[in-house]
């Protein structure tokens, strides 16, 4: 009779674990956040930047799409990338939650998130997978319980928590992880749980499929081999591939997104470090470790944070060492009895670390890849995230290791040591964890907000021309201010052609498009019911003067800096506006300055040919010869000019003007070294022709 009841026990059994699991998911919630992130009215947080200012991002893609047409495939906005459009799984919003809810956006008041109540729910589901995991390997609840507690306390969980909202959903890490032990122990290779998880990912975040893919394949392989069954497997298997890019597709992954643009940096720049698993150091944080001293990174090593904690750090120590004395012999059959797992752990640890070998601060190779490899891989370019699944196998061999230790013991002494492991993690990361619980009590906007800071000429201007213009049009990325404007732009109910605030776009239309609008400006055809931005001086130059000749109010916006200085935050084309006058605000006139090109190579020194030159013959003209865009307004005033002054004193004579290279102006000055026209800050001064 017992055993005829076993198959419901068990279930009764899991459910129970899995909702005692999510309470305590829910429990560390409120108590790192509180209750202020699930106000689906405070956006305060969202528009500040919550840690950087990634999650301006995910908060305009869903404004642009709350103000969209409902279409199949969902998330598609117009409003983004105008006038082509674009998926918002290309802003990291979260294509599942923004789809619901756009679907209910009749009943959703004027400002309204949903980050805060997927983040409860990541956490909620994460406790509740961590329960099920722990809960192969004790039927103590107590114990179970406390091996949980280290998952939900994660640090890669609380280190993208609220920054990128998206890759909080690590549960689906841990339910994967979850299917394949089960599989294993009860010979089966499909469930519906896994084959759900696998189609969820891309409705999340793209990210996670290789993930749970790799624990599937995992799976798969070693069902095949141990069971002697190949065709259902594989057909299974085909069939989730097909459901996951069919989800793909109806939540937009497909719709407007291209490899080619967005990527900024190929694959080996966000790789993890040699010492990821210990090093206390992330982005925006203060300290991670009570213990442990931050250590140097490199490159974009800061995406691929895997610290493990202190006691799981100790744990695995110890777990080595008891296996390498007292199990050794059993080691050999358990590699090849978990080969297919092996392999994946092999394969996500070398992606992860990638072709760039970094350790501390150094690079310590570059190993060479077909440029094809290279394009392909960038897709995935923060390689340091594909090492999650190896982390929460680590996580679930350290707790399974100090169950089956004690298992023997009396439950009070196992529960000690599990106790003692929770203890030192969280002591150890304690200085985060009270870091996270006052991060939001109170939150302002004005953190990464450049329209939110004191004195913004960039939201004076945007004051000045409120309600004029139906688009704003980027006429290069704007990598500084593109996550303002975006907010911006979606409260303004504009379309935005800015795509530097999109992880993926079709790099060449961009370009296309950026170019059409340039020539449209320089023909006499400018669009009056578009505000242009650009932050590279050099468009601004080729089209301000024909801009300014169409009523054009043409000029660049500064900010201030800590030193009392200001620099260049955005150049701006306002059709329209007759006047507008700022402290932090220059208009483009025949006394708009000059500024050298910065540019750098292997002669040229932000602009000035400086170094390798006595590789082509050149000493002479070391530090002498400097470098402008050829703009018609630079070309008008270094004609006749017979000099340049730096408007501190400074008079150097023009000895020669060359436009030999196409696009370049390089102009030979009297001066023994062009470096002092920038100033310690590193800006270049404005320079003034004398005639």
């Amino acid at each position: 009779m017992a055993l005829i009841q076993m198959p419901g026990y068990e279930k009764n059994e899991r459910r129970r674990l899995f909702a005692l699991g999510c309470l305590l998911g829910a429990a560390v919630f409120f108590l790192l956040y509180g209750l202020s992130p699930l106000d689906v009215t405070n956006d305060a947080w969202l528009r500040g930047g919550y840690i950087e200012a990634d999650i301006q991002q995910h908060y305009a893609g869903w404004m642009f799409y709350r103000q969209s047409e409902l279409s199949i495939p969902f998330c598609f906005s117009d409003r983004i990338n105008w006038p082509f459009g674009l998926s918002v799984a290309f802003t990291d919003s979260i294509p599942l939650f923004a789809a619901l809810f756009r679907l209910l956006e009749p009943f959703l008041p004027s400002v309204f998130q949903y980050f805060g109540l997927f983040t409860l729910l990541c956490f909620v589901l994460q406790g509740g997978f961590a329960c099920l995991l722990v809960g192969l390997f004790s039927r103590r609840t107590p114990i179970v319980l406390l091996g949980a507690v280290p998952f939900v306390f994660s640090p890669v969980l609380l280190e993208r928590a609220f920054r990128h909202t998206a890759l909080a959903a690590q549960f689906l890490i841990l339910a994967a992880l979850y299917y394949y032990i089960r599989g294993r122990r009860e010979g089966r290779f499909f469930y519906p749980g896994l084959f759900a998880v696998n189609c969820l990912t891309l409705a999340i975040h793209p990210y996670f499929a290789p993930m749970t893919y790799a624990l599937t394949f995992a799976l798969f392989a070693e069902h095949t081999v141990f069971h002697k069954q190949f065709v259902k497997p594989a057909a299974l298997l085909a069939a989730n591939l097909g459901c996951t890019a069919l989800v793909g597709w109806l939540f937009g992954l497909f719709s407007g997104g291209s490899a080619s643009g967005g990527s900024g940096v190929q694959y080996g720049h966000f790789c993890m470090n040699l010492n990821a698993l210990w090093n206390p150091v992330s982005r925006g944080m203060g300290k991670w470790s009570l213990f442990l001293p931050a250590q140097n990174q490199t490159l974009g090593n800061y995406d691929g944070f895997n610290y493990l904690g202190l006691g799981m750090l100790l744990c695995s120590v110890a777990v080595v060492i008891v296996v390498l004395r007292w199990h050794r012999s059993s080691i050999l059959k358990c590699l090849k009895n978990r080969f297919g797992l092996l392999f994946v752990v092999l394969c996500l640890t070398v992606f992860a670390v990638s072709n760039v070998i970094t350790a501390n601060g150094a690079v310590l190779a570059r190993i060479p890849l077909p440029q094809f490899v290279i394009q392909l891989a960038t897709t995935l370019r923060s390689s340091g995230r594909l090492f999650w699944p190896v982390y929460y196998l680590i996580f679930t061999c350290c707790v399974a290791a100090l169950i089956r230790l004690t298992r023997y013991q009396k439950q009070w002494l196992q529960t000690a040591v599990i106790g003692v492991l929770c203890l030192v993690q969280l002591v150890d990361l304690s200085p985060a964890l009270l870091e996270k619980a006052g991060s939001f009590r109170p939150y302002s906007d004005a953190g990464f907000n450049l329209l939110s800071q004191q004195d913004s000429s960039l939201a004076a201007l945007l004051n000045a021309t409120e309600g004029r213009y139906q688009h704003l049009v980027a006429l290069g990325p704007l990598k500084t201010t593109g996550l303002s404007l975006a907010l911006y732009t979606a409260d303004e109910k504009m379309t935005s052609s800015d795509t530097s605030f999109t992880a993926r776009y079709d790099e060449a239309q961009a370009q296309r498009r950026q170019e059409e609008f340039v020539q449209a400006i320089i023909e006499g055809a400018m669009p009056q019911d578009c505000i242009f931005f650009t932050e590279q001086e050099e468009t601004f130059l080729a089209v301000a003067q024909a801009a300014q000749d169409q009523g054009a109010w043409c000029g660049v916006l500064y900010q201030q800096t800590g030193d009392e200085t200001r620099s260049p935050l955005v150049y701006v084309i306002a059709p329209g506006l007759e006047e507008f006058t700022h402290p932090l605000a220059m208009e483009f006139s025949e006394n708009y300055p000059l500024h050298l090109a910065d540019y750098s190579d292997d002669f040229w020194d932000h602009g000035i040919l400086s170094l390798n030159l006595e590789s082509i013959g050149r000493q002479e003209d070391a530090n002498r010869i400097v470098l402008f865009y050829d703009t018609p307004s630079t070309r008008q005033k270094l004609e006749g000019a017979t000099a340049l002054s730096d408007g501190e004193g400074g008079v150097y004579p023009i000895l020669e003007v060359s436009d030999q290279d196409a696009g370049w102006l390089m102009v030979t000055l009297e001066i023994d070294d062009a470096h002092c026209l920038y100033n310690e800050s590193g800006q270049c001064k404005d320079l003034e022709v004398l005639s």
